[in-house]
C-alpha cells in the first residue's frame, strides 16, 4: 500500500523491473486466510455490543406485535399487557427507545459483559466466514478479472466486484448458517451456553439436521446484495481514485465504511426478516405440539407481517445500531485485509528477489 514508510512497491532485480501488481506475486490463498482472520477477530469485539443491541430491538419487536396477552393487577387497575417470551414484562427493564437507551439498560440490568453476548458463537462464526469470504471473493476476482478485462485500459468490468461478491457470501453464509442461528438466539436475550445447547437440541429434534440451516434463505436475501452492493461501491471508489496505485489504509477505511452503509441500509428490511423469522423458528422448541405443526412462515409472510404491524419503520427497525456495526465493521476488516494483501505481496516479490539473487 502507497502509505508512509511502505516498501516500494517496485524494484529492480538485474534488468527486470518488479512490481507488486506483477501475477506472479499475488497473494496466495493461505495467505489471504492469514490477513482475513485478524480483521475477523479485531471486528467481533468491537462490534458485537452493537449487534446485541440491533437484535434485541429487532426482537423487542416482534414480542410486542405478537398479540399475545395478559391481564396484569397492579392493586389500582387492571391492565391488558403483552406477554414477552420467557420474561415477565413487569419484572423486566422498560422497553428500549432506542440505541443509547438500549445499551445503557441492558448494561445496567444485566451486566456489562451481556453486551458482548454470543462473542463465542460470533468468534467461532466470524474466522471460518471471513476466511471463507475473503478467500472466495479475491481468489474468484482476480481471475474473472483476467478474463474480462478490458485489454486497452486493463480496466476491471464493474460486474465482475459484483458477481465474486455474491458467490462469495453465498458459500460463507451457507457454511456458518447454524452458528448463526445460535448466536441470533443468544443475543436476544440472555442465554446460558445450556440454555443454548437446549436450542440447537430442540431444532435437531423436531426438524433434523436441516433444521440448523433454517433462517438460511432470508440471510441470504440480506447478505448476497449487500455483499455485490459493497464490493461494486468499493472497487469503484479504489479505481477511481487510485487507478494504478496500492490504497493507502486510510482511503480503504473510509472507503470501506462509505460502501458498508450504503449497502446497509438498502438491506435493513431483509436484516429485520432474517431476524424475525429465527427467533420464530427456536421459539417452537417451547411450544405444544399443536404449535409445532404449523405451517412454515415464508419471508413474505414476515415482510407483510412486519409492514403491517409496523409500516416501513417496521422495516428498518434497529436501523440506527445495524449502520452503526456495519460502518465501522467493513471499515476495518477491507482495510486490514487491503494491508495484509499489501505486506504479502512485497513479501513474495522479495522472496523472489532473494531467490533470483542467489542463484545469479
Amino acid at each position: 500500500m502507497a502509505s508512509a514508510g511502505a516498501a516500494p512497491s517496485s524494484q529492480v532485480v538485474g534488468e527486470e523491473i518488479l512490481t507488486q501488481n506483477d501475477p506472479r506475486f499475488r497473494v496466495k490463498p493461505y495467505q489471504q486466510m492469514v490477513a482475513s482472520c485478524t480483521g475477523a477477530v479485531l471486528t467481533s469485539f468491537i462490534i458485537t455490543p452493537l449487534d446485541v443491541v440491533k437484535i434485541r430491538l429487532q426482537a423487542q419487536q416482534m414480542a410486542l406485535s405478537s398479540k399475545k396477552c395478559f391481564i396484569f393487577c397492579n392493586g389500582l387497575m387492571d391492565h391488558i399487557c403483552p406477554c414477552l417470551e420467557g420474561d415477565q414484562w413487569y419484572r423486566r427493564h422498560s422497553p428500549f427507545t432506542g440505541t443509547w437507551d438500549a445499551l445503557i439498560k441492558i448494561a445496567r440490568n444485566e451486566g456489562i459483559t451481556s453486551l458482548w453476548s454470543g462473542l463465542s458463537p460470533t468468534l467461532i462464526l466470524a474466522i471460518p466466514s471471513t476466511v471463507v469470504y475473503f478467500t472466495t471473493y479475491e481468489q474468484l476476482r482476480t481471475r474473472l478479472n483476467d478474463y474480462f478485462k478490458d485489454p486497452e485500459t486493463n480496466k476491471q468490468p464493474i460486474w465482475v466486484p459484483m458477481v465474486s461478491g455474491v458467490t462469495a457470501r453465498f458459500s460463507a453464509a451457507t457454511c456458518v448458517s447454524p452458528m448463526e442461528l445460535i448466536r441470533t438466539k443468544m443475543q436476544s436475550k440472555k442465554l446460558s451456553y445450556g440454555d443454548a445447547l437446549s436450542v440447537v437440541k430442540g431444532l435437531v429434534r423436531l426438524h433434523g439436521y436441516r433444521g440448523l440451516w433454517k433462517g438460511l434463505t432470508p440471510t441470504l436475501f440480506r447478505d448476497m446484495p449487500f455483499s455485490g452492493i459493497y464490493w461494486v461501491c468499493y472497487e469503484y471508489l479504489k479505481s477511481y481514485f487510485y487507478p494504478e496505485e496500492k490504497v493507502p489504509f486510510w482511503f480503504s477505511f473510509l472507503a470501506g465504511s462509505a460502501s458498508g452503509t450504503l449497502a446497509a441500509f438498502v438491506t435493513t428490511p431483509f436484516d429485520v426478516v432474517k431476524t424475525h423469522q429465527q427467533l420464530d423458528i427456536t421459539s417452537q422448541i417451547y411450544q405444544d405440539e399443536q404449535m409445532q405443526k404449523k405451517p412454515k412462515k415464508s419471508v413474505l409472510h414476515w415482510f407483510r407481517k412486519i409492514y403491517a404491524d409496523g409500516g416501513v419503520r417496521g422495516l428498518y427497525t434497529g436501523l440506527t445500531p445495524r449502520l452503526a456495526k456495519t460502518a465501522p465493521a467493513c471499515a476495518i476488516m477491507v482495510s486490514t485485509f487491503e494491508y495484509g494483501k499489501n505486506f504479502f505481496e512485497r513479501y513474495n516479490m522479495n522472496e523472489y528477489k532473494r531467490q533470483n539473487m542467489a542463484d545469479a
